[in-house]
């Protein structure tokens, strides 16, 4: 499962051993926490992935160790929680403690319009690949400027 929020995400696996509960552990590897991708400055690469290849074992389960990003959570553990919420957090998010700091509002106006312009601009070539050159014309034609 991969829930993305904010450029991040949370990739998790279940581990079903038996008919109920389905699983008895919850495996989280915990890929949004300090995690800044964008697609300007930092896209996401298949080396980005590696310390949660390296975690999953997934010849082998019983080799899984928890590490700093990879924990697993137990069944009991997991609906003792608030409505069985999965929303769980155990890394300090480095960004939040340093709001002094932030950007101005213009700058992070104008990072947000890079990163849209971006997206648009791949989809367009996506589309374009496809066949659809309408659309990268389209696109051409209202592309803005930050």
């Amino acid at each position: 499962m991969v829930v993305v929020e904010g450029g991040g995400g949370l990739l998790a696996h279940y581990d079903r051993q038996r008919p109920w509960p389905w699983t008895q552990k919850l495996w989280i590897y915990d890929f949004r926490t300090n995690q800044n991708f964008t697609l300007k400055t930092r896209q996401l690469t298949r080396a980005d992935l590696d310390d949660f290849v390296g975690c999953y074992h997934a010849d082998d389960r019983a080799a899984r160790q928890e590490t700093e990003r990879f924990r697993a959570f137990d069944y009991e553990e997991l609906v003792a929680r608030n409505k069985t919420s999965l929303d769980i957090f155990w890394l300090r998010d480095e960004s939040l403690e340093d709001t002094e700091n932030l950007p101005a509002p213009e700058v992070i106006a104008a990072e947000i319009v890079e990163d849209l312009q971006a997206a648009l601009e791949q989809f367009a070539a996506v589309a374009a690949a496809l066949g659809n050159s309408e659309v990268e014309e389209r696109v051409s034609a209202t592309a803005f400027e930050a």
